[in-house]
């Protein structure tokens, strides 16, 4: 498993948050709350060689 961090920014609240993702699934999308407000958000990434190559954080609602 290649874990990695990524930081970006929630699309409700505005706050900068911290995601744990697994590159060693090449593309991936999930529901995920806010850890600073709890709205649900989605998720979308993409990793080429363990390496994040797309991140995108979109509402959920």
């Amino acid at each position: 498993m290649l874990e990695t961090t990524a930081e970006t920014t929630c699309p409700h609240c505005g706050e900068s948050i911290m995601l744990f993702l697994d590159l060693s699934v090449e593309s991936q999308e999930y529901i995920e709350d806010c850890s600073v407000c709890c709205q649900p958000m989605t998720v979308y990434y993409s990793a080429e060689g363990g390496e994040l190559t797309e991140l995108r954080v979109e509402s959920a609602n």
